[in-house]
């Protein structure tokens, strides 16, 4: 069996899958609305190709996130990021940011209100669920470090194959 290289159709295939399947995912939108030099203009879901991410436009309220019991914080996770790799942890947050079917797994943004610009926001991929925007969740996954998707989409700290699960107010 062959090794692909880059110029092979299977790593072509592979890598325009993966870009065209992270788009919108870790990447913040252009400033002033523009889009980035050699991208096509964004169309709507009506012509688009592609499934537009399932963003929303108006900011998520954090306030009221009580931490898990026996868990972190998505600050402490950042913060302790070096001796939780490979550990399982347990937080609980809300999507601000949710993408369905990429690489056969559902990817969240998840923030509970603590840390900084940096600090502040945790992707995690699931199986078990697809949360919506503005749902509370409690996730249990092991800390990855270092995860290079290739790309340009790299992941300081990112929680693979967690379990998620979605809150309503009465199990808060």
């Amino acid at each position: 069996m062959s090794k692909a290289t880059i110029g092979s159709p299977l790593a072509l295939t592979f890598a325009l899958t993966v870009a065209l399947a992270l788009a919108g995912c870790n990447k913040s939108p252009p400033a002033s609305g523009a889009a980035a030099p050699g991208t096509p203009p964004v169309t709507g879901p009506a012509t688009s190709p592609h499934p537009m991410p399932a963003t929303s436009t108006a900011p998520v309220d954090l306030s009221g996130i009580v931490k898990a019991e026996g868990g972190k914080t998505i600050a402490e996770v950042f913060a302790e990021k070096d001796q939780l790799t490979g550990k399982p942890v347990v937080f609980r947050g809300k999507v601000v940011k949710s993408n369905p079917g990429i690489l056969g797994k559902n990817w969240i943004h998840v923030r509970d209100g603590s840390g900084a610009e940096g600090s502040n926001d945790i992707t995690v991929t699931t199986v078990s669920a697809q949360p919506n925007v503005g749902d509370t969740v409690l996730v249990a996954g092991a800390v990855v470090r270092n995860k290079d998707y290739g790309m340009g989409y790299q992941y300081d700290v990112i929680i693979e194959d967690a379990d998620v699960k979605i809150e309503t107010p009465a199990t808060l």
